[in-house]
């Protein structure tokens, strides 16, 4: 498996030789380098290609600067979701000079996970509420779905963890009985559904989900349904290289954008608030 863009010379032969993209990884590891970042969404998108049995799976990466600005981290091809592709895009990132990120946020099916503690074990982990809400309901009957959504929304827009606590626990008496499977997908994963209360309010927003892939993906999607497929592995690789770095252009900052700098530097905060003296605040919340 190629953990790095595709060379020349696999650009030229599907068709579409673009120097950008294959200048992107020792552009991407200087970046790298310079900069630090909080947050770090990962996502496997498959795209239909013509001439290939499989499906092409894209592994995608977007970082936070400490200025707040986002930014493409990796794009490569792996094989489904297994973890051993993760785990080889990033090595290549911490080749070429990447820092473990704060937080990652992803999907909680993804060999992304266990990639993830072998390479850079001190990340902490944010499950994505968007799939974790699809999952969800996939458990559920359908009648049960519209009670469901409220009951979901009340645990990830709680005010502060101590209430999204209580918001689990409290969905769990409803469908823990009748539907077991369902309710552990909450309980089996809440330490990590609830991560992001341990950073700024201002950034809560943006690190739920893994969002910012899937809308820049959904330019993808739609320009592959209409092609019906890049064709080969290397033009779908450079067509969604092309895309994204297109669509980078438009991303906005994240919110609260002076406190990433914080977050990087260690600053403890709960329930979204800064704290000062971390060892007297930390108390009640460990009671």
């Amino acid at each position: 498996m190629r953990t790095t863009p595709p060379t020349h010379r696999d650009l030229r032969r599907a068709g579409c030789v673009d120097e950008a993209h294959v200048r992107f990884g020792r552009r991407a590891g200087e970046t790298h380098r310079r900069k630090h970042r909080q947050g770090a969404p990962a996502r496997p998108h498959h795209v239909n290609i013509r001439l290939e049995e499989h499906k092409l799976c894209l592994l995608v990466m977007i970082g936070v600067r400490a200025d707040g600005r986002k930014e493409l981290i990796a794009l490569a091809d792996g094989y489904r979701e297994s973890a051993e592709s993760w785990a080889d895009l990033l090595r290549d990132c911490a080749r070429r000079g990447m820092r473990p990120a704060v937080l990652a946020a992803g999907d909680g099916a993804l060999g992304f996970w266990g990639a993830l503690r072998e390479v850079f074990p001190q990340t902490t982990e944010q499950r994505c509420w968007f799939h974790k809400t699809a999952n969800v309901l996939a458990a559920l009957p359908k009648s049960a779905h519209p009670a469901a959504k409220k009951a979901l929304a009340e645990i990830w827009g709680a005010e502060d963890k101590q209430h999204a606590r209580a918001a689990a626990r409290a969905f769990d008496a409803a469908y823990g009985a009748k539907f077991p499977k369902a309710a552990a997908k909450i309980t089996a994963d809440l330490d990590q559904l609830l991560a992001f209360y341990d950073y700024p309010a201002e950034h809560w927003v943006h690190l739920r989900t893994t969002n910012p892939i899937e809308s820049t993906f959904a330019t993808v999607r739609h320009r592959t349904k209409i092609t019906r497929g890049p064709g080969s592995r290397a033009a779908g690789l450079a067509m969604a290289f092309k895309l994204i770095e297109s669509a980078q252009d438009r991303w906005r900052y994240v919110n609260g954008a002076s406190l990433v700098a914080l977050v990087r530097a260690g600053a403890t905060f709960i329930n979204g608030k800064l704290v000062e003296r971390p060892a007297e605040e930390t108390q009640p919340e460990a009671a």
